[in-house]
């Protein structure tokens, strides 16, 4: 993934013998596949024929596979889309992309750390380093108060950030 794409989903396995592949989706929901029409698996483009989700996972069929041998070269790889592309988000809704690498700070301006990872729950947990160690904790309401992607930047209220990290 680069500044200019986003790693939406990978491919699990191939599914029947018409070349269909099973994709585990990291959007919101594997719907959100149905409004792309082109993507890109280990750097080769292919245009979405059909899209059919089920939960978080997805079957698409491509362009250019056309059987299960073809489906099973694609097993384990990122499937990847345009920014530009991208399904808009709702307001107050980011891509995990975008948090990744952001400074974390207190409303008073300390520094906690930088974000390293993002996993989807039901309440999200971030991961941040402070360059020593990972601090890890829930994105429970009322820790985050604000979130500024432009500028790398997540805000959190200090005391509620204390009372859900590890």
């Amino acid at each position: 993934m680069t500044d200019k794409t986003l790693t939406v989903a990978t491919v699990l396995k191939p599914q029947g013998i018409r070349g269909e592949i099973k994709v585990k989706a990291f959007l919101d929901s594997a719907e959100d596949l149905k409004e792309i029409s082109k993507l890109k698996i280990g750097g080769v483009e292919y245009a979405v024929l059909s899209v059919r989700a089920q939960g978080e996972f997805a079957y698409l069929m491509l362009k250019g596979v056309a059987d299960r041998d073809a489906a099973e070269l694609l097993r384990g790889k990122d499937v990847d889309i345009d920014r530009a592309d991208a399904p808009a988000l709702p307001e107050g809704r980011y891509y995990i992309a975008d948090l990744l690498g952001c400074e974390t700070v207190t409303e008073r301006g300390e520094k906690i750390g930088v974000v390293t990872e993002v996993t989807p729950a039901r309440t999200d947990v971030y991961t941040l380093s402070d360059g020593v160690k990972n601090i890890v904790f829930a994105a429970a309401d009322g820790v985050i108060t604000d979130i500024d992607v432009a500028a790398k930047k997540i805000t959190v209220n200090g005391k509620r950030f204390k009372e859900v990290s590890l």
